[in-house]
């Protein structure tokens, strides 16, 4: 150690404690990934994959069926589903219980899926009243499988409730159409998102890398004692 005057110059940190801190970094840099990890899949991320935002009308749903939508996914797998609804008569206590069926074939083909919600009196899904994602989300209890680049098919049925409302428009997208009464048309969608999730890391996964953290640093503390 260095003497100036009467002083003494002492190292930062004594030989053992230098020790622990350089040996500590790792143990910073795994706490740092994995609280990364934690935040960037702890709520549930949602991969927007086909999607149409530019709907500025609206249609009844109800006496229009089967309405619906085509698109052409190019992800493995249909998590969730996303629609531009309104509540076509808000301010009488009447909501909804919507159903939507994902399907393949056609717009009336094999059901792969359905998903419900129930929505309340005066809902408004409008793309400019909620910034994206827009409307109410129509979760799969399981991830659909598909078959990325075919066209696959959604339909919207009011189960119960009051009059309700869908976006639609002329759109730009160009991976499907939407349907009204059966009857598919050229430039004309609902406005809709669809894609997947990617889910939460399940408590056992966090216990273990928690009970990792800790005995790596027991094992450092151990050797550096």
């Amino acid at each position: 150690m260095a003497r100036f005057g009467g002083w003494q110059h002492l190292p930062l940190f004594p030989p053992l404690a230098n020790q622990i801190v350089l040996k500590a970094i790792p143990l910073l840099i795994l706490s740092t990934w994995l609280l990364a990890a934690y935040r960037s899949n702890g709520q549930g991320t949602i991969v927007v994959d086909q999607q149409d935002l530019a709907a500025m009308g609206t249609g009844t749903i109800q006496g229009n069926e089967p309405l619906g939508q085509s698109f052409t996914p190019s992800l493995s797998s249909v998590g969730f589903i996303q629609v531009d609804l309104f509540d076509g008569n808000p301010g009488n206590n009447l909501g909804a219980t919507v159903a939507v069926n994902l399907m393949s074939g056609s717009i009336t083909g094999t059901i792969l899926g359905t998903s419900t919600v129930t929505l309340p009196d005066g809902f408004n899904g409008d793309v400019g009243a909620n910034p994206p994602p827009f409307g109410p989300i129509f979760y799969f209890a399981t991830p659909v499988a598909v078959t990325p680049g075919t066209t696959y098919y959604f339909d919207i049925n009011v189960l119960s409730g009051d009059t309700w409302l869908v976006g639609t428009g002329p759109g730009g997208y160009a991976g499907g159409m939407g349907f009204s009464k059966g009857v598919g048309g050229s430039g004309f969608n609902l406005g809709f998102e669809e894609g997947n999730v990617v889910p939460e890391p399940s408590v056992a996964w966090l216990a273990l890398a928690g009970g990792g953290t800790f005995l790596c640093f027991r094992r450092w503390q151990i050797k550096s004692c």
